[in-house]
């Protein structure tokens, strides 16, 4: 059957620029390492993507429905559907004493820098000024994305096992135990995520997204279970 807006997909892709063939993201480790884009900590797998829901660029995410299970396919995206085009106007030279002062002490080229709330690229350094590029680093570049959709999520199992993992991804799924009565889905939390920075908010997250796509499920209950440590044995 053809994928269609609302299902459920995990997918690997590869992203570059067309120009210059740079690879600037990617799901898979090794390709990561292969390209020196590889972050420690990062996690490396398929992306979830529910078709329809912006979660991929526009045009990325209507190309998903034409795309067929473990056969990849390459979707060229240009610059307007992307980051839009690039703007001169907010490319601005700037006295290298005025980066000195908001704590920039080794500027370099290609160096991404706040700079005055906004985010900017160093594009040169000379003659004491530095010229800062305010677009998006891909603004002005076509993109080629090289996807390949793994996997159909089909039970309300796989979908939930999915949803928890995109908002607490750094704890294996089947770490998570849940059951579904009626209409509560009640979630057991791991002791893994218990001091997890960000817990409540991704407990937020997971319940608005399980209420969105399961609507039966009108409840969502969060289960932290805190085990006394066992007592030494004393002797008598």
């Amino acid at each position: 059957m053809p994928l269609k807006k609302g299902d459920f997909i995990l997918i690997n892709y590869t992203a570059k620029v067309k120009e210059t063939n740079e690879v600037f993201d990617t799901t898979i480790e090794e390709t990561a390492k292969k390209e020196r884009l590889h972050k420690e900590g990062e996690i490396y797998e398929p992306k979830l993507v529910v078709i329809g829901e912006g979660w991929v660029l526009k045009t990325l995410d209507e190309s998903l429905t034409t795309m067929k299970l473990n056969k990849a396919q390459a979707v060229e995206i240009p610059p307007e559907k992307a980051f839009g085009p690039r703007d001169p106007e907010k490319v601005k030279r700037v006295p290298l004493k005025q980066l000195l002062a908001k704590d920039v002490h080794n500027p370099t080229i290609g160096m991404r820098i706040n700079y005055n709330g906004k985010m900017a690229t160093i594009r040169s350094i000379g003659a004491g000024r530095v010229l800062l590029d305010f677009n998006p680093p891909l603004a002005g570049k076509t993109l080629i994305y090289e996807v390949t959709v793994n996997k159909k999520l089909k039970t309300k199992k796989a979908k939930i096992t999915a949803l928890i993992h995109r908002r607490i991804p750094v704890v294996e799924e089947p770490k998570f135990k849940f059951a579904i009565q009626e209409k509560t889905l009640t979630i057991e939390m791991p002791e893994d995520t218990f001091y997890i920075e960000g817990v409540q908010i991704a407990k937020r997250g997971i319940a608005m997204d399980v209420q969105k796509f399961l609507p039966q499920m009108t409840e969502i209950k969060f289960v932290e279970t805190f085990k006394a440590e066992p007592k030494p044995e004393t002797k008598s």
